[in-house]
C-alpha cells in the first residue's frame, strides 16, 4: 500500500488476551492483505512464556512483533527451539538426569540442581531453567532460539528476591542490565548510559525507533506510557484506538464528563492526539457529541470496526443443533456470565431441550462452576474453556450477552457472521451494533439500578421468546448485519483512513 509503517503500540499479552489483543490480530490480518507494513509493540514484562508463542496463537507474525525488553539486544521475536541436548552441552557435570513431564531436573554436585521446563509434554525443546542451591533459588534462563534472559535471586525472609536481569545478544554477550533495588526501582545499565525508570527505557526505544513524517502510531493502550509517546513521537501521526465506552455515564452531568481513565490522557491532550478511531458509528457520534459539548473541540475520528469476517460461515439452517445457546468470553465479572446461567436454567423449565455453552478462561471459571451446581444445570450448560472459535459458532441457534457494555464485541460479530439470533441488553455499543430488535434477535431493556433477579427474569422470558420466533428469518438478517463487517469493506476504511493522514498538513 505505502512504504510507511502503522506501529501499534500496547502492553502486555496472554492466552487468555483481552479484546484489545484480538483487535489488533484482526487489524495485523487486515495490514496483511492491504500490504501495509505494521509492526506491534508490547511493553510489559513477559517471564511466564516466550512471547512469540501467544502472539503466533493470535496470528500475528514474528517479523511483526516489537518486545521493548528484547529491543536492544539482537535476539529476534522467534518460538522456542532451544533442545535438551544444546542445554546439557552447557551445564556442569550432571550426577542425575530426572525426567519429570514436562520438565527434567538436573542434579550436580554440592547440593546444585536446575530443572529444565519444556515446551510440551514430552517435547525436547527448552523454555526456562531455573537453577537452585541447596534450597534457594539463584537463577531463571530464558530462551528462544538461544538464551536471551537470565535473571538472578537472593534469599530474603524465606522467598526468593529478584535484584538483577541480564539481557544477551545472540553470541552470549550482555546486550543491558536491569537492576532491581529493594523499593522495586528499575535501573538500566547499557555500557554507555545509565536509565534510572522503565519510563527511559520506554523512551530510548521509541526514539531509536525514530518515527518519520511517513509514519503512523496507534495507541492501543496508553495507561503509564501516554506521555512518553507523545513527547517521543517524533514526526509521525498519532491515533489513539478507543476499545471500551469512553465515559462513565454515572459521573457525567450537563457540565462536567468523567472519561474512562484508560483514555483520560489522551482526551486531555487532544491538541496532541491526531484522530481518534472508534469501533462503531454510535460511539463516533456520541464523542463527536461530548467533545464538542465538554472541551469546545471537533476532533477527527474515525469508525472502523476492530474485528472483520473473512467470509460468512453459512451451514444448513437444520446442522444447527436445536435450542442451543452459546455465548464466548473471558470469564470475567463484567461479563456477568453467572446471569447468563441462571437465565438459562430459569428458561430451561419452559424449553426442556434448551442448552447454554459457555467458551473462555478466566478467573470467574470456579465461581461459574459453582453456580451450575448451585442451579442444578451440569446437564445442559457447560463450561467449554478457551478454544479457537471461528468454525464453532455455526453449530448453534443463538448467541447470549449478558455483558453490560461492549466497546464493539468481537464475538457478537462472529456469531453474526455465523448468521445466530440474538439476544442481549440495549447498552452501548456492541449490542444495538449487531442486534436489531425483533429482526434477528431480542434487545432488552436495561436498568441499572435493578437488581440481579430483574436481569435474570428478564433474559429469560427473551430466551424463551427467541426460541418461539421464526430463527431462519432472525439468522438470514444476522448474515445481511455480518456483511459490512467482511474483511475488504474493513480494509477499505483503514486504506482510506491511513491515506488521509498521510495527506492531511
Amino acid at each position: 500500500m505505502t512504504s510507511m509503517t502503522v506501529y501499534s503500540i500496547n502492553k502486555g499479552i496472554g492466552w487468555a488476551s483481552s479484546g484489545v489483543e484480538y483487535a489488533q490480530a484482526y487489524r495485523g490480518e487486515v495490514f496483511r492483505k492491504l500490504n501495509q507494513k505494521a509492526k506491534f509493540i508490547f511493553t510489559d514484562w513477559i517471564g511466564y512464556e516466550n512471547i512469540a508463542h501467544m502472539t503466533r496463537n493470535l496470528g500475528f507474525k514474528d517479523r511483526e512483533i516489537i518486545w521493548l525488553y528484547t529491543f536492544f539486544t539482537d535476539f529476534k521475536v522467534k518460538a522456542c527451539s532451544f533442545t535438551l541436548e544444546e542445554l546439557e552441552e552447557k551445564l556442569p557435570p550432571i550426577l542425575e538426569r530426572k525426567p519429570m513431564g514436562k520438565a527434567v531436573r538436573y542434579i550436580f554436585a554440592n547440593g546444585f540442581w536446575a530443572t529444565a521446563y519444556l515446551k510440551n509434554l514430552g517435547s525436547e525443546i527448552v523454555e526456562r531453567v531455573e537453577y537452585v542451591s541447596g534450597a534457594n533459588l539463584v537463577r531463571k534462563d530464558y530462551y528462544s532460539y538461544g538464551r536471551y534472559c537470565s535473571e538472578f535471586y537472593a534469599p530474603e525472609n524465606n522467598r526468593a528476591k529478584l535484584y538483577q536481569r541480564r539481557f544477551y545478544n545472540e553470541d552470549g554477550t550482555t546486550a543491558y542490565d536491569e537492576i532491581i533495588d529493594d523499593d522495586q526501582e528499575h535501573l538500566f545499565k547499557f555500557k554507555d548510559e545509565i536509565l534510572y525508570s522503565k519510563h527511559e527505557l520506554l523512551v530510548k526505544m521509541l526514539r531509536e525507533l525514530n518515527f518519520s513524517k511517513k509514519d503512523i502510531i496507534l495507541i492501543d493502550r496508553a495507561e503509564d506510557q501516554g506521555q512518553e509517546i507523545l513527547e517521543n513521537k517524533g514526526k509521525a501521526r498519532v491515533g489513539t484506538i478507543v476499545h471500551a465506552d469512553h465515559f462513565s455515564e454515572a459521573e457525567t452531568n450537563d457540565d462536567t464528563i468523567l472519561w474512562n481513565n484508560y483514555y483520560e490522557y489522551e482526551f486531555e491532550h487532544a491538541d496532541q492526539i491526531d484522530f481518534y478511531v472508534t469501533a462503531t458509528d454510535l460511539q463516533k457520534e456520541l464523542m463527536e457529541e461530548q467533545f464538542l459539548k465538554y472541551k469546545g473541540k471537533k476532533p477527527r475520528i474515525y469508525a472502523i470496526p476492530v474485528g472483520s469476517l473473512p467470509v460468512l460461515k453459512q451451514p444448513e439452517f437444520s446442522s444447527r443443533r436445536p435450542y442451543s445457546l452459546v455465548t464466548a468470553s473471558r470469564l470475567a465479572s463484567e461479563k456477568h456470565l453467572d446471569w447468563a446461567i441462571r437465565a438459562a436454567a430459569k428458561a430451561h423449565k419452559v424449553l426442556p431441550e434448551l442448552t447454554l455453552d459457555i467458551y473462555g478462561s478466566g478467573g470467574e471459571r470456579a465461581m461459574l462452576e459453582d453456580v451450575i451446581k448451585e442451579v442444578g444445570a451440569e446437564g445442559y450448560i457447560h463450561l467449554k474453556g478457551h478454544q479457537q472459535m471461528a468454525d464453532i459458532y455455526q453449530h448453534y441457534q443463538a448467541y447470549l450477552s449478558c455483558s453490560t457494555s461492549e466497546g464493539f464485541g468481537l464475538t457478537l460479530m462472529e456469531a453474526v457472521g455465523s448468521g445466530l439470533a440474538m439476544v442481549g441488553f440495549d447498552v452501548r455499543y456492541g449490542n444495538p451494533t449487531f442486534i436489531a430488535n425483533e429482526e434477528n434477535g431480542l434487545l432488552l431493556p436495561y436498568d441499572r439500578l435493578a437488581t440481579v433477579n430483574e436481569h435474570v427474569n428478564e433474559m429469560s422470558r427473551a430466551i424463551v421468546k427467541l426460541f418461539n420466533a421464526d430463527l431462519a428469518s432472525w439468522s438470514a438478517k444476522s448474515y445481511e448485519i455480518a456483511a459490512k463487517y467482511k474483511d475488504k469493506r474493513v480494509a477499505k476504511l483503514w486504506k482510506k483512513a491511513i491515506e488521509s493522514e498521510l495527506h492531511r498538513d
